[in-house]
């Protein structure tokens, strides 16, 4: 590769940088403003063309599925190579670009997109830690219809953690593409050798470089710290100012790149927020605090949103989940439930285990594991459990992954640090025999790239909240779901942290899409987006809501022996929303007020077809 096919540049801006909308003038003291000042320091300016480009880092769309690249040298990877790394490790957690899934053919696709990419460490007014932003430009931006996609990482991933959507739909359009990791990513600090991650993604010691994160001082068998959890910021209540955010970063570095255009500003750049999960959690935040057109249109996919006093916070329903769920998916109406069983049809062991443990605690009666599963499975259901989220949920139980989100969110709403998770929980590099012990340089030279934003993964562990017995999660995913049901002064303030991250109204003029799969058993519709919805239609918005058959959580999913064949992606549902948002902003279209739900059907055992996603 020719040396002028990439190369990177570090300018150096003042710390504070004021990209603030003219409009913010008219906020009246009295309201919190929408639009915050960008506080960055230095942006790394990257180009990306030849044999790599934005959107695949040069490996196109049968790169992105394989397996990894090799690092030439494993212990000291070059900021290139991590950048390629952590784009497909993004791509291969969200997009399902298996043989079947029909990525690239029935929908989306992989193009070459040159172009250069801006990046820094932002900062929230009061807030400890950074947040990462990014702004991908393609060379073939449109000057003539300036468009900005800002996003949020999906889950606790890091920077490209929203690209296989954003990027996917926004790069090819002429957009640039805005990101945020939203104050979490895999920005892991190691206190063996007091270590973190820097800005081109590379490991750097305390007091080298300006990490990513950078907690407080401690001895060096404490483990390690997640951002996320222990940046003590509580990030999540934050995620709509992150996406504002990162969004006027996008706006200052456009200026940056046509200083002949500036400046660009919501008034002649329209600015369109889109993201997935947390991601799409985080751009409603961002709509409820724009009450000044920042924003053009909104798109969410299968958010994580809250709203007070309606539906159900996850923290609520992953707690409940732990506990009760082992036990109702012995059920024999989850026999053929993908993950419910293991080979031959048996049972897991911890399904059982889990029910006679229930028994014992007087939570159940009966004398056999079917007659305690069914009595399970009937408490879920009348907690608003319905069968679609049930038979879903069995993946996301047996991945353990109810007691892993419980076990960090409860870290980050008590803003603990590493050394003082609740229930006992911590984090530490897994060493010989599956015990606590130091790092592989090689995989710790590697987290920034591969891992994604909560562990356990990549060498580290979640260890803690366990006891010496048959049934040995249990104690800690009981004292997980006492933080949310009791009463005492760690309750309150868990309850007043998730209170904090409830969405706002957002403005009655803004079109707003939310898609959600019917079948989503992580972030159930009936405790997400339907009492958002809801909500907005109660106060005189009128939202599109679809609510996708057949579709669930982890696109990504679908590409699992067994699992596949019961649904269908829903990734191809945002990118029509994107289009037909497309179509109301630039092509003179008007804003459908009805649009029926999608009739998709389920992909069974061959290749994906169009007609599956049932589009109106």
């Amino acid at each position: 590769m020719k040396k002028s096919a990439r190369f990177s540049t570090l300018l150096c801006l003042p710390v504070l940088v004021s990209v603030m909308l003219s409009a913010c003038a008219r906020v009246p003291m009295t309201k919190e403003p929408a639009m915050r000042e960008v506080d960055y320091g230095e942006v790394r300016v990257t180009e990306h063309r030849g044999r790599d480009d934005l959107l695949s880092a040069g490996l196109g769309q049968a790169g992105l599925a394989g397996a990894p690249l090799p690092f030439a040298n494993p212990l000291d990877p070059t900021a290139e190579e991590l950048r390629r790394r952590a784009i497909q490790t993004s791509w291969k957690g969200i997009a399902d670009l298996g043989p079947l899934g029909g990525y690239g053919t029935v929908y989306g696709g992989v193009p070459d997109v040159p172009g250069r990419e801006y990046q820094a460490f932002a900062r929230i007014p009061s807030a400890q830690t950074p947040h990462r932003v990014l702004l991908q430009l393609p060379d073939h931006f449109d000057k003539q219809k300036r468009c900005l996609v800002v996003t949020a990482s999906s889950g606790s991933r890091g920077i490209y953690g929203a690209i296989a959507l954003a990027g996917a739909w926004g790069l090819p359009h002429g957009c640039a593409v805005a990101y945020t990791d939203k104050g979490a990513g895999a920005g892991y600090f190691d206190y063996a050798d007091n270590s973190g991650v820097a800005l081109d993604g590379r490991r750097a010691n305390r007091g080298e470089a300006e990490l990513e994160f950078q907690p407080t001082p401690a001895p060096a068998g404490t483990g390690i710290a997640i951002k996320h959890m222990h940046s003590g910021d509580n990030p999540e209540a934050d995620w709509g100012r992150h996406v504002i955010q990162a969004a006027q970063f996008g706006l200052a570095m456009l200026d940056r790149a046509f200083p002949d255009e500036a400046p660009f500003t919501a008034q002649n750049t329209k600015i369109i927020a889109t993201g997935v999960s947390n991601g799409g959690a985080a751009v409603l935040q961002a709509a409820g605090l724009d009450q000044d057109h920042f924003f053009a249109g909104v798109v969410a996919l299968e958010p994580n949103v809250h709203v007070f006093e309606r539906g159900r916070a996850m923290y609520d329903y992953a707690t409940e989940a732990a506990i009760w769920l082992p036990c109702a998916l012995g059920s024999e109406r989850f026999a053929a439930t993908p993950f419910a069983r293991g080979p031959g049809g048996v049972l897991p062991s911890a399904w059982p285990l889990r029910c006679a443990s229930l028994r014992a605690q007087g939570k159940l009666r009966g004398n056999t594991v079917a007659e305690q599963a069914e009595q399970a499975y009937q408490y879920l259901h009348t907690r608003g459990w319905t069968d679609e989220a049930l038979n879903t949920a069995a993946s996301t139980t047996t991945f353990d992954l109810w007691r892993v989100i419980a076990a960090g969110y409860a870290s980050s709403y008590l803003r603990r640090g590493a050394n003082d998770m609740p229930c006992g929980f911590h984090y530490a590099a897994i060493g010989v025999g599956g015990l606590p012990g130091v790092a592989d340089p090689v995989t710790r030279a590697a987290w920034w790239a591969d891992g994604a934003g909560i562990p356990p993964g990549n060498g580290i562990g979640l260890l803690g909240g366990m006891s010496v017995s048959s049934d040995p999660t249990l104690i800690g995913s009981e004292c997980l779901r006492a933080l949310w049901t009791g009463d005492d002064h760690q309750s309150q303030a868990l309850h007043a942290s998730i209170a904090a991250t409830a969405a706002k109204l957002p403005r009655g003029d803004l079109p707003l899409w939310v898609v959600h799969g019917a079948g989503d058993g992580l972030l159930p519709t009936a405790f997400s987006s339907e009492p958002y919805v809801a909500w907005l239609r109660e106060e005189g918005r009128a939202p599109i809501y679809w609510k996708v058959p057949y579709a669930q959580h982890f696109d990504a999913f679908l590409a699992l022996p067994g699992f596949g064949e019961h649904h269908v992606p829903l990734l191809p549902f945002g990118y029509v929303a994107l289009d037909r948002l497309w179509a109301y902003l630039y092509e003179g279209a008007t804003w459908p007020t009805d649009v029926p739900t999608p009739a998709a059907q389920p992909r069974g055992a061959g290749m994906l077809e169009r007609r599956m996603l049932g589009l109106p």
